[in-house]
């Protein structure tokens, strides 16, 4: 079976490769429903997805990317517009997951496209509602760790291993877990003495849980990478909605915001256009005016790490504890 993998992947190069593609934007879809129902406590499975008159959308009109293309952003049922984020998050993902498969060994490739559809998910639901569910943080975590286990070249390289499973698992399956312990410990720190110079916080605990995956799946090296290299991110994104405010001014309404109506059942959104307080802020003090989200930047520096940066973050980390440890 995998000689005959292997002769298919010879042969015909871009085979797999848009295979994963198309998987990525179908996962990009199911996320799109992660996303806009898991902070109202709605089931992702139930009801299947539908218009915000509340008309069910038929499977030929949930085709990622292409439905919304071919209906040009609108409903076939009233014609009430769909925002352009489903299409733009089903390209990211399907992106990803090929550039994960296109830079990994097929096990690290599909740990990977795990961890970028929790990376996803958490992003975009920290960006609407400035609150990370545990299921993407902690439950990140522990995915991070059992697969650091079950796939040892996920921290191990070719020639870290000594080609005997159980010794590779235990030592990726440790550098899983002090990945996680200490991105978080790293980013509480940060937060903490923030807050001390501030005077008020800083960062939110769902930050710090969610950087506890992030180390799981990418080590303490990607972890560092993802906390400064998301502060840069967060930086230059910052600035850029500031140059969009200033120039466009705040266009959002109560339809949503992007001045589109949303979803009934998909954005929490009731059918006559309102929203309701999400159940996942139950307990939780809303954001106070021009807070924003650090785990979209946080998410941005991981995913940048995992697909593209580690090949040179990790010699340099190499180089840097080489040196130090010559003191």
């Amino acid at each position: 079976m995998l000689e005959n993998l292997e002769r298919v992947d010879a042969a015909m190069p871009w085979f797999f490769p848009v295979w994963v593609f198309l998987l990525g934007a179908c996962v990009g879809s199911f996320l799109n429903v992660c996303i806009y129902r898991i902070p109202y406590a709605q089931s992702v499975v139930r009801p299947g997805s539908h218009c915000g008159c509340g008309a069910p959308i038929r499977w030929f009109d949930n085709i990622p990317v292409l439905s919304w293309l071919l209906l040009l952003g609108r409903a076939r049922c009233c014609g009430r517009r769909f925002s352009v984020r489903y299409p733009v998050i089903e390209l990211l993902t399907a992106a990803l997951f090929a550039g994960s498969w296109l830079m990994h060994s097929p096990g690290v490739a599909i740990a990977g496209m795990v961890f970028l559809s929790l990376l996803i998910g958490a992003a975009f639901i920290d960006l609407d509602h400035m609150i990370i569910p545990d299921g993407f943080s902690m439950g990140g975590s522990v995915a991070g760790v059992v697969l650091s286990f079950l796939v040892p070249a996920l921290h191990l390289a070719e020639w870290q291993q000594v080609g005997w499973f159980p010794v590779d698992s235990l030592r990726s399956g440790l550098h899983g877990i002090s990945g996680a312990l200490i991105g978080s410990g790293l980013l509480l720190w940060i937060g903490l003495l923030a807050e001390k110079m501030l005077r008020r916080e800083a960062m939110g605990f769902g930050d710090v849980k969610l950087m506890g995956a992030i180390g799981a799946f990418c080590g303490w090296q990607g972890a560092i990478f993802a906390i400064f290299g998301g502060a840069v991110f967060g930086c230059v994104l910052y600035a850029i909605g500031l140059i969009w405010r200033g120039i466009f001014g705040n266009r959002t309404n109560g339809e949503g915001a992007s001045g589109e109506a949303p979803e009934a059942g998909e954005a929490g959104a009731k059918v006559d256009g309102t929203t309701s307080r999400p159940a996942a802020f139950d307990g939780e003090a809303e954001a106070a005016p021009g807070e924003i989200p650090f785990g979209p930047s946080l998410a941005i520096g991981a995913a940048l790490y995992f697909v593209w940066a580690h090949g040179w973050v990790d010699p340099y980390f190499r180089m840097l504890t080489a040196e130090l440890a010559t003191f």
